[in-house]
C-alpha cells in the first residue's frame, strides 16, 4: 500500500493509504514456483464491499462476525459459512472498520463516529455511543470496557453495558501530516497499547485510561513535512513480556511491556501490521518487500522481493507459513524459515488489505475489499 496525500481533516493533511497508481512503478509479474502447500477454498460468503475502508472479521464461539461499508452486520456459521443472522446498523449509516467481538457483544463503528453494539446470539441492538470522528479499526472488548480508536488517534474507553464513556485519551503531539488508516489498539492484562503520530507508542490503564508510559520509537528526519511523517501505524504486538511496533519511515522497536524500556530497535518502515511467530516478526514495507527479523534481537533473517510493488495487506502466520494478500486478490504463502514462496491462491480479484485470520495451523479466513469472506484450508 502506498501513501497518497489528502487534506481536510481537523485543519491538517492526511496520508491516505491507497493502492498503486498508473504513475507508480510497475508491479512485479507473478512467476511460477514449486508448490509445497495447496490452499483450498472451503467456502465463500458475501459480506458487502469495503468501500474506501479496511474490514476484518471477528471470531467468537466458532462463528464469524463480518460487516461491510453498506451498513450490514452478519453472523456466519464457522463450519459452512451459512448466514445465522443479518442486521442493518441503521438507515443510511455506513461502517468504516472491522468488527469487535467479545463478552457476548459485537461492536462496529461508523463513518460518523457512531459506535454500535449488538448481542452475538441474535443481532439485537443494545446501545449506540458517539465518539469524536470515524472509527477506522475494530473495537476491542475486554473486562467490561469497549476500547475504540478514532481517525484522529483519540482512544476512548466505553462501558460495555451501556456505551457510556469511562475515559478518553487525546495524544499530546500531532504531526502536520497524519497517516489515515485502520490502526487499532492491542489490549492485554488490563493495559491498552497503541501506536501514535510522531513516532510514539503509549500504554494506558484499561480501567481509567491513565498513562502508564509513553515512549518514542522514532524521531522525524528530512526537510519536508512528508519526509518527516513517522507515525506508528501498526497495531502493537505483544509476546513474552515485550511490546513491539513499527513507525512509517522510522524504526521497528521492542520494549518491555511493563515499563516501556527499550529492548532493541532498528531502521524499518511499514504501513501494515506485523505478524509474529515464536522466533520472528514478519512485515512488508511500502514497496512490498517482505521481511523477517529475529524477535529477540531485530537481526535480519530474510528478505523477499518476489512481490515488489504489488501492494500488500498485513501478513499473518498460519502454521509454518507466512501469508499475505495483494492488490489483485492473490494470497501468497511463504516458508517462515527462509522466505521462499510455497503456495498461492486467487480470490475475487479485489485487494486484500486486512490480515488473514488463522484458525489453527491449517485453516484461515480472509475478507476481501470486494466483499467476500473466504474460509481456506491448507493441504
Amino acid at each position: 500500500m502506498r501513501p497518497v496525500l489528502s487534506s481536510g481533516f481537523v485543519a491538517a493533511g492526511i496520508l491516505v493509504l491507497g493502492a498503486c497508481t498508473s504513475t507508480g512503478p510497475e508491479p512485479a509479474e507473478l512467476t511460477s514456483f514449486k508448490a509445497e502447500v495447496k490452499p483450498h477454498v472451503a467456502w465463500r460468503s458475501g459480506t458487502g464491499d469495503s468501500g474506501p475502508y479496511i474490514f476484518s472479521p471477528g471470531l467468537w464461539g466458532g462463528d464469524y462476525f463480518v460487516a461491510g461499508f453498506d451498513g450490514y452486520l452478519y453472523r456466519l456459521d464457522g463450519a459452512k459459512g451459512r448466514q445465522v443472522w443479518k442486521v442493518s446498523v441503521g438507515k443510511k449509516k455506513k461502517l468504516a472498520g472491522g468488527v469487535g467481538v467479545g463478552d457476548g457483544l459485537v461492536v462496529v463503528g461508523s463513518t460518523k463516529g457512531e459506535v454500535m453494539a449488538f448481542d452475538t446470539s441474535a443481532g439485537k441492538p443494545l446501545w449506540t455511543a458517539q465518539v469524536n470522528t470515524e472509527v477506522l479499526s475494530p473495537p476491542v472488548i475486554s473486562k467490561g470496557t469497549v476500547v475504540v480508536r478514532t481517525g484522529d488517534s483519540r482512544i476512548a474507553g466505553l462501558d460495555a453495558s451501556d456505551g457510556s464513556r469511562k475515559w478518553e485519551y487525546i495524544p499530546t503531539q500531532q504531526s502536520a501530516l497524519l497517516i489515515r488508516g485502520a490502526f487499532g489498539v492491542t489490549v492485554e492484562d488490563g493495559v491498552v497499547y497503541a501506536g501514535l503520530p510522531a513516532g510514539k507508542m503509549v500504554a494506558l490503564r484499561l480501567e481509567n485510561g491513565s498513562v502508564l508510559w509513553e515512549i518514542a520509537i522514532a524521531t522525524p528526519k528530512g526537510d519536508t513535512e512528508l519526509e518527516r511523517v513517522i507515525d506508528v501505524v501498526t497495531d502493537p504486538v505483544l509476546r513474552d513480556g515485550q511490546v513491539c511496533a513499527i513507525a512509517y519511515q522510522g524504526r521497528i522497536g521492542c520494549f518491555e511491556a511493563a515499563r516501556g524500556t527499550l529492548t532493541w530497535a532498528r531502521n524499518a518502515s511499514s504501513v501494515t501490521d506485523m505478524a509474529t511467530s515464536a522466533s520472528a516478526f514478519f512485515f512488508a514495507d511500502d514497496s512490498s518487500h517482505l521481511f523477517a527479523v529475529d524477535r529477540g534481537t531485530g537481526a535480519s533473517l530474510w528478505k523477499q522481493d518476489l512481490l515488489l510493488n504489488r501492494p500488500l495487506g498485513s501478513p499473518a502466520t498460519v502454521g509454518k507459513y507466512v501469508v499475505a494478500g495483494d492488490f489483485e486478490g492473490y494470497l501468497h504463502f511463504f516458508d517462515q524459515e527462509d522466505g521462499r514462496i510455497v503456495g498461492r491462491l486467487s480470490t475475487d480479484g479485489g485487494p486484500i488489505s486486512a490480515a488473514p485470520v488463522a484458525v489453527g495451523d491449517r485453516n484461515l479466513v480472509v475478507q476481501t475489499r470486494e466483499g467476500h469472506l473466504y474460509a481456506i484450508s491448507l493441504r
